[in-house]
């Protein structure tokens, strides 16, 4: 079975560098797409309460007979959870639904600065982490004024701090704030939102005979980035997963990384539900 490389968070703990994620599918179907993406090899699982769907993450689980230790689980905080006693309740709701004692990576899904609670709740993430509820903690869709609130205020530097990313839109001034505070990148969205059908990534794809998704997945490998791509077609899930026996050149990673229109797909960490 092929072996997912992992990388080194900034706690020392290792996380695999592909995984499988749950978004946006439905909790009857999430059981049966967990048990494909789990028999093709993938043992990195990311969901978030805001899904619906930790239920069934969490049947696949135990369904799947894989020793926990060899599963690398993350899943989110809601937006209506937000707050140091708020956020410890909810990932206790959240692992009573998975079925875990712990998850491998708990994240604050949304700064919402609005709301203004997002450091609030890292005190919360910071004492689930140091109570081993949560193996590491990051954040999701933070700007680097949001990581500058907690650089300041906060004990703990986020392991992590997933964000959209993909060739139109590619992130790389925040991708950089993150690398040089140690906190890794994942990439949600990582092949966009029809955007495969570029002649760029099409002609690397003919020339390589791989399909745009293996061109674009391996494009975040190289790059460095934590990718989890989503599906619930089995073919497309074992498809998904065959990105590590080939490599794209400098010259390709520079010409999709060129492709960068600046095309963000979901709502601006700034502006949502602020």
């Amino acid at each position: 079975m092929t072996q997912v490389p992992s990388l080194s968070l900034n706690n020392g703990n290792q996380i695999p560098q592909l995984g499988f994620g749950v978004w946006q599918v439905e909790p009857d179907e999430v059981e049966k797409a967990i048990g494909a993406a789990l028999d093709a090899g993938y043992r990195h699982i990311d969901t978030a309460a805001m899904y619906g769907n930790e239920e069934g993450v969490g049947r696949a689980i135990a369904a799947s007979g894989i020793d926990r230790g060899e599963l690398f689980v993350t899943t989110k905080l809601n937006n209506d959870a937000h707050g140091e006693d708020e956020a410890v309740a909810a990932l206790e709701e959240s692992l009573g639904k998975l079925g875990l004692d712990y998850v491998d990576l708990y994240l604050i899904h949304w700064p919402l600065p609005g709301l203004d609670r997002y450091v609030e709740s890292w005190r919360g993430f910071e004492k689930l982490y140091a109570d081993g509820k949560a193996r590491s903690i990051g954040v999701s869709n933070f700007h680097e004024n949001h990581l500058n609130r907690l650089a300041t205020e906060a004990d703990v530097t986020p392991a992590v701090n997933q964000v959209e990313v993909h060739p139109f839109f590619t992130q790389t001034a925040l991708r950089q704030v993150n690398a040089d505070r140690g906190i890794l990148t994942e990439a949600w969205t990582p092949l966009g939102r029809g955007d495969l059908e570029s002649p760029t990534i099409g002609g690397i794809a003919e020339e390589l005979g791989k399909s745009p998704a293996q061109v674009v997945l391996r494009w975040h490998v190289q790059l460095g980035n934590v990718v989890f791509p989503k599906s619930v077609t089995p073919s497309r899930i074992v498809e998904n997963f065959d990105i590590f026996d080939f490599e794209l050149s400098d010259a390709q990673v520079t010409s999709i990384t060129a492709l960068d229109e600046g095309a963000r797909t979901g709502p601006n960490p700034d502006e949502f539900l602020s």
